[in-house]
C-alpha cells in the first residue's frame, strides 16, 4: 500500500531539512519523492493478482443500448468478465437517490439507458490491460438512438430550485428599472461561455480490492471521508470498513471532490470476480463522467450616472445541466459581492442537456461570471470616458453588496494600487487601437477584478509531542498538486514548536482523522485550522505540566504565559525562562502527550461578516493586424489572501489560477456535434490548452492582508482567484488593441477577423 507519511527518517538521501516557520518559502517536501518517482499515485500500483478493467462507452448521447457481443468479448484471451447491466454486483443503494448536495446521480450498469456520449456501458475485466481493451472494443455495441438535447437553445428555459451548492438563483435589492431609467449611460450585452472539461493529468483511477466485506480503494479523491459515505451507501457497509488510500493526486480541480461512476466500477468489478481490479479511464473517457464547467449565455445591463457611479446592475444567466442531476453553474456570484450599485438583480435559468452532469471546476461560478461582468465593466468605463481602474474604484464596495455585510478585511484597493504600479498602467490611453510595437502589432492592456470566497469547512487533527522532543500530527488531508504536504506541515511544526526535521506528518488516508474537503479553496483553512487546534491542545496539557510543578522554571506562568518553539516552552514575559519538552515529559514520568483538535466555521462571524480573497490582474496583450493571432504578452496579479503560510507555494498557485484563465480566455471550449451529441475534440490534441509558448512574463504580488476574522489562523484560499479576474482583463486588453468587442468565449482569431 502507498506511504502516507513523509517523516524525515523517509526523506531520499540528501534531501535537504528545514527549519519550521510559517511564513517561509519552503521547497516542497514531497518534491523529492515525485521526481525521483517514488511518490505512488494511485494508478501506479498494482497489488498481486489484480486485474485490468476497460471501459466500453456509449457513442451516441441519448437512447438505448439494444446490443452487445459479449461472446466475442469473452472469447478473447484474457478475458476473465463483462460487468454489464444484468451481470453485475447488486447495489444496496439506487446510484440515481439523492442524500445531499454532494450527492451526484452515477451510471453503474443499472440498465440499458443512455444519457450523454461517453457514459459507461460495460466494463470489460482481464488480465492484461491490452486484453482488457481489445474485449472492450469486440463488445461493439448497438444502439436505438434518440435525437440528442445539445446546446443552451435546446429545450425548455426554468428557474433551478439553487445554484451551484444550495445558493438562490435569485438575488435582488433595490429597483433595477428605476435605476436604468435614472442613468447617464446604459448598456446591455450579452457574453456567451462555452462547456469546458476537465483534464486533471492523473485520471480517476481506480484499484479495489475486498476482503469479505472490507474494501480497499486505492483512488484520487479531494475528500476521502466523504468518498466513504457514498460507497458506503452504494455497498451497505459500514463507513469504517472502507479504506481509501489517496497520498498524491495529480490534479484535482473539483473533478475529484466525489467518486466518479468509473472509480465505483472498479469497486464493482472488483466484487464480482473476486480479485483486485485497478481501473484506469482513457483521456477520452474523462469527457462525460467526470463533471464539466457547464456553458453560460449571460445578459447584462449596466446604468451610471454622469459622475461614474453605478445606478443598476443587472446580470442575467442561462446555464445548463444534464438530464437526469441538477449541478447550475452559479455564475452571479460575483456580481453579488464585487461592486456597488443602488440597485442590483441577478437571476438564473437553466436547461436540461444531454451530456455528463456539470459539476465543480476551478471557481464554479467566479470563473464565468466574472467574465461577463468585468467586460461589461470596461464598457461602460469607456462609454463614460473613464479609465477603467478609476471607474472600479469609484464603484468600491465598502459592504458585501447584496447582503449589507462588511468585509471582514479590505484590501482590494491595495491590490489595485499594488497591481497598477507594478504593471505600469498609469498614461494607458484609454482610446483602443492606438499603440503598437517595433513589429508593427496592436498592443493592448486590460484589467480585471478576482474574487473567490474565503471558506472553511469542519476537519479534524491528531497531535502527538514526545519525550524526545520529535512530535506527529495526522489527518486525512489531501495534496493535489497545491503544497499540502509542505504548508500544513508548516503549521503543525509551528504549532507544536518543533522544527520540521523532528515533524513526522502522515495524511492522505481515510484512517486518519477526517480533515474535511480539500475543495474552494478552502484546505488550508480547514485543515490547517484543525493542525491549529491540535496542537494548541499538545501545548495546553503541556504547559498544565509545566506550570504546576514547582521544579520547573515556568512553575506559576499559567497556560496564558507561555510560547512553544524550538523544542521549548518560554515565559511570555520573560523569555529568558523556560525548559525543554523533554525535560518537562521526563520530569512527569510521560513518553508524550496527545491532542485533538478540530476546525470549522464561526456561525457569529459567518452571520456578521462577508469574507473573500480579492485581487486584481493587469494584462497586455499583441494581435497580428493582418491575421488576428493573438499572443498574451503579460500578466500582472496582486492578490490579498490573508496570512500566507508559505508564499512560495502561493506565488505558484497564483500562477496556475492565471494561467487557466489565459486558456479560458483564449484557448478552451469542448465542441459537440449537435446531430450526434458527441464529442468532436475530447482529446488534448485538440481540446487547446496553454502550452509554455503560450505563457508569457508573469508577475504575482502578495499583498499583505491581515484578517482577524476570517478564521483562527487568518488564512484565505489561493487556488482558484487567480482565473477570476484573468479572463474579463485578457477579454478587454484584446478589445484595446483592436477596437473589437469578443464577446464569446474563447477569443479566437476568426472572431477578430469577421
Amino acid at each position: 500500500m502507498t506511504a502516507t507519511s513523509t517523516p524525515a527518517s523517509n526523506r531520499p538521501a540528501g534531501a535537504i531539512r528545514h527549519g519550521s516557520s510559517i511564513g517561509q518559502p519552503l521547497t516542497r517536501r514531497d518534491g523529492p519523492l515525485k521526481v525521483t518517482g517514488q511518490a505512488r499515485f494511485s494508478a501506479d500500483n498494482l497489488p498481486p493478482g489484480t486485474l485490468h478493467a476497460a471501459l466500453c462507452v456509449a457513442r451516441i448521447a441519448r437512447g438505448r443500448v439494444t446490443g452487445l457481443d459479449v461472446a466475442a468479448a469473452e472469447a478473447h484471451p484474457g478475458v476473465v468478465a463483462v460487468m454489464r447491466p444484468g451481470h453485475a454486483p447488486a447495489l444496496a443503494k439506487d446510484p440515481d437517490a439523492k442524500d445531499g448536495p454532494f450527492t451526484f446521480r452515477l451510471d453503474l450498469l443499472q440498465n440499458d439507458r443512455v444519457r450523454y456520449a461517453n457514459q459507461p456501458i460495460a466494463v470489460v475485466i482481464a488480465e492484461t490491460l491490452e486484453a482488457a481493451t481489445e474485449g472492450a472494443r469486440l463488445l461493439a455495441p448497438t444502439y436505438a438512438a434518440e435525437t440528442p438535447r445539445i446546446g443552451l437553445d435546446s429545450g425548455e428555459a426554468f428557474t433551478p430550485d439553487s445554484v451551484g451548492v444550495g445558493a438562490p438563483p435569485v438575488e435582488t435589492d433595490g429597483d433595477v428599472e428605476a435605476g436604468l431609467a435614472a442613468a447617464s449611460k446604459t448598456i446591455a450585452a450579452t457574453y456567451e461561455t462555452p462547456a469546458q472539461y476537465h483534464n486533471a493529468m492523473e485520471p480517476h483511477a481506480a484499484v479495489a480490492s475486498w476482503d469479505g466485506d472490507r474494501l480497499t480503494l486505492l483512488m484520487p479523491t479531494q475528500a476521502l471521508a466523504m468518498s466513504q459515505a457514498r460507497l458506503a451507501g452504494l455497498f451497505g457497509i459500514r463507513p469504517e470498513d472502507i479504506h481509501i488510500d489517496s497520498p498524491y493526486l495529480g490534479g484535482g480541480f473539483g473533478s475529484k471532490g466525489v467518486p466518479a461512476g468509473p472509480q465505483v466500477l472498479a469497486c464493482m468489478a472488483a466484487k464480482l470476480v473476486g480479485r483486485p481490479v485497478k481501473l484506469v479511464p482513457t483521456r477520452t473517457q474523462m469527457y462525460g463522467p467526470m463533471g464539466h464547467r457547464g456553458p453560460t449565455r449571460q445578459t447584462i445591463r449596466l446604468g451610471a450616472d454622469a459622475a461614474g457611479k453605478l445606478t443598476a446592475l443587472d446580470h442575467h444567466i442561462r446555464t445548463a445541466s444534464s438530464s437526469f442531476d441538477d449541478f447550475f453553474e452559479p455564475a452571479g456570484r460575483a456580481t453579488s459581492t464585487l461592486y456597488a450599485s443602488p440597485a442590483i438583480a441577478i437571476r438564473h435559468e437553466a436547461v436540461r442537456l444531454d451530456t455528463g452532469t456539470p459539476l465543480f471546476m476551478r471557481a464554479p461560478g467566479e470563473a464565468t461570471g466574472s467574465v461577463a461582468l468585468e467586460s461589461a465593466l470596461d464598457e461602460m468605463a469607456f462609454a463614460l470616458g473613464m479609465d477603467p481602474l478609476e471607474f472600479r474604484l469609484a464603484n468600491y464596495a465598502e459592504v458585501e453588496p447584496i447582503t449589507g455585510k462588511p468585509f471582514s478585511s479590505k484590501a482590494l484597493r491595495d491590490c489595485y494600487r499594488r497591481g497598477a504600479e507594478a504593471f505600469g498602467w498609469a498614461g494607458r490611453p484609454l482610446q483602443p487601437r492606438q499603440t503598437r510595437d517595433r513589429d508593427g502589432f496592436l498592443v493592448g492592456t486590460g484589467m480585471g477584478t478576482a474574487t473567490f470566497p474565503a471558506l472553511i469547512f469542519e476537519g479534524m487533527a491528531r497531535a502527538e509531542i514526545r519525550a524526545d522532543g520529535t512530535g506527529t500530527v495526522e489527518l486525512g488531508a489531501i495534496d493535489m498538486g497545491q503544497g499540502s504536504w509542505t504548508a500544513l506541515a508548516q503549521i503543525a511544526a509551528d504549532g507544536l514548536g518543533i522544527g520540521m526535521d523532528a515533524l513526522t506528518f502522515r495524511m492522505g488516508s481515510s484512517d486518519l482523522p477526517n480533515a474535511g474537503i480539500a475543495g474552494g479553496s478552502g484546505h488550508t483553512a480547514t485543515a490547517g485550522g484543525a493542525i491549529h487546534a491540535a496542537a494548541a491542545d499538545v501545548i495546553r496539557q503541556l504547559a498544565e505540566l509545566a506550570t504546576n510543578d514547582p521544579a520547573s522554571p515556568l512553575y506559576g506562568a499559567g497556560n496564558a504565559g507561555v510560547t512553544a518553539a524550538d523544542g521549548r516552552l518560554t515565559r511570555r514575559d520573560d523569555p529568558g525562562r523556560g525548559e525543554s519538552v523533554t525535560d518537562i515529559l521526563k520530569r512527569a514520568g510521560r513518553a508524550s502527550i496527545e491532542g485533538q483538535g478540530k476546525a470549522g466555521a464561526d456561525p457569529a462571524a459567518q452571520a456578521s461578516y462577508a469574507m473573500h480573497a480579492h485581487g486584481a490582474v493587469f494584462a497586455e496583450v499583441k494581435v497580428d493586424p493582418d491575421l488576428g493571432q493573438i499572443r498574451v504578452s503579460r500578466l500582472t496579479g496582486a492578490f490579498a489572501a490573508g496570512r500566507v503560510i508559505n508564499p512560495r507555494l502561493v506565488q505558484s498557485q497564483y500562477y496556475g489560477g492565471m494561467i487557466w484563465g489565459l486558456s479560458f480566455a483564449l484557448h478552451e471550449r469542448a465542441e459537440m456535434d449537435p446531430r450526434t451529441g458527441r464529442f468532436l475534440n475530447d482529446n488534448l490534441a485538440e481540446y487547446h490548452v496553454p502550452v509554455n509558448a503560450d505563457v508569457p512574463a508573469m508577475e504575482a504580488i502578495l499583498v499583505h492582508e491581515d484578517d482577524a476574522v476570517v478564521n483562527a489562523l487568518g488564512v484565505k484560499g489561493v487556488g482558484e482567484i487567480g482565473i477570476t479576474g484573468t479572463v474579463g482583463a485578457i477579454a478587454n486588453a484584446v478589445w484595446h488593441a483592436t477596437g473589437v468587442r469578443v464577446r464569446e468565449m474563447p477569443i479566437t482569431l476568426d472572431k477578430l477577423l469577421g
